[in-house]
């Protein structure tokens, strides 16, 4: 991370290097909270069931800290306490990044505080950091955040979010792309094989174009997979498009 990103962002609590043990990629639709789905939120039960799953099985590795990735408005990790709300989304919820904060604190973006939300849900609470990346961000920007990423602590994991392509049809956010269905095939297929070169070879170009907002934290995962080093198992959970926009949710584990 560039220095002027640590002064925007705050101090980082990060340590000495060691390796990230587990990780879940979960998508982070504001629908995938019920109080905002409203009479919608069946519609979105199997997928929400999947996150559940990825969070409790990263969760069972037994990390002494999980670290929050998805994208925000600028790269670095966001200093604590801090809180995310879905008043934007028409429900007056704050979903603080930690239990028994002594108040507000930074604002998280929409996919921590939807992060936020599914570890909440569980019963194990490790401690948790909250780390940002620039949808736009450069290579040189996410190898030096995964390098911090994957050394946050004793043992590490990682709850990383990002959705897939916004052009899956005319309906789509992002209207229909003939590109989005193949882009997000090999997405689907890289998370399951846990394939870093498949993620490290994203075009950022493609991907914004595609409105995919998973590609800077996918690549920041595979990164500090790379970096921890070992063999990588991966399997996907979940994987659709209801709204036009793809959703995956997969486990990686150290081998």
């Amino acid at each position: 991370m560039t220095g002027s990103a640590r002064r925007r962002t705050g101090d980082s609590r990060y340590g000495e290097r060691v390796p990230l043990v587990a990780a879940a990629v979960c998508p982070h639709p504001p629908l995938l909270v019920p109080e905002v789905a409203g009479s919608a939120a069946p519609e979105l039960d199997d997928l929400r069931a999947a996150c559940d799953t990825a969070v409790r099985r990263l969760l069972a590795t037994d990390p002494d800290l999980v670290v929050l990735l998805g994208t925000g408005p600028v790269t670095g990790p966001i200093r604590t306490p801090a809180t995310g709300s879905l008043q934007p989304w028409g429900v007056d919820l704050d979903v603080p990044l930690g239990a028994d904060q002594p108040d507000r604190g930074a604002v998280l973006p929409l996919s921590l505080t939807i992060g936020a939300w599914l570890l909440a849900r569980q019963d194990s609470r490790p401690p948790v950091v909250a780390v940002q990346v620039a949808a736009d961000a450069g290579p040189a920007e996410l190898a030096a955040l995964a390098d911090e990423v994957g050394a946050a602590g004793d043992r590490v994991a990682s709850l990383v979010l990002g959705d897939g392509s916004a052009c899956r049809g005319e309906k789509a956010p992002g209207y229909d792309d003939a590109r989005a269905l193949p882009y997000d095939q090999g997405v689907a297929a890289a998370l399951a094989d846990a394939d870093l070169d498949v993620l490290l070879d994203l075009d950022p170009v493609v991907s914004a174009e595609l409105k995919a907002a998973g590609r800077a934290p996918w690549q920041v995962l595979a990164g500090a997979a790379r970096a921890a080093g070992g063999g990588w198992r991966g399997e996907l959970l979940h994987d659709s498009a209801p709204y036009g926009v793809a959703y995956f949710v997969a486990c990686w584990e150290r081998m």
